[in-house]
């Protein structure tokens, strides 16, 4: 697939808030960094971004992360070495992704909650989101690695 349009380009004023969302998330929120890293890869993984698998493995990578950690996040409900935070929030990433075959449960809600306060919680939301919206961009525009 070649890139259809070049969106930036073409609809720069659209993207604003996007990126001024960008911002915000990396300025003002105290989630760890590698956890929002492994939460858009998981992400990606369910929507098929090659693009944005490939941005953010690299960026993964360049904060440190395990290549063990980064190659099995698809089963991280299987593996030892994520802490249960980091699983909590990955659960969510799931369901957040997939709200239409599941919602969002008390008991996950409340699980979240013992690992993230009201804010970290907010801001989980908005990561997953921010980040299921450049999916969705990127794979209806073509873009490519």
């Amino acid at each position: 697939m070649s890139q259809r349009i070049d969106y930036y380009k073409v609809a720069s004023n659209g993207l604003k808030p996007l990126l001024a969302m960008e911002s915000y998330l990396g300025e003002q929120t105290t989630l760890d960094p590698l956890l929002k890293e492994l939460i858009k890869i998981r992400v990606s993984q369910i929507n098929g971004c090659a693009y944005c698998l490939n941005m953010h493995t690299t960026d993964t990578r360049k904060l440190g992360e395990t290549e063990q950690r980064i190659n099995c996040v698809s089963a991280f409900e299987e593996c030892g070495f994520y802490s249960d935070q980091e699983k909590s929030a990955l659960r969510l990433a799931e369901k957040m992704t997939l709200i239409s075959d599941n919602h969002i449960s008390n008991e996950l809600y409340d699980d979240l909650r013992t690992y993230f306060d009201e804010k970290e919680y907010c801001d989980l939301v908005l990561t997953i989101s921010q980040i299921n919206s450049w999916n969705r961009i990127a794979i209806s525009m073509g873009t490519t690695i």
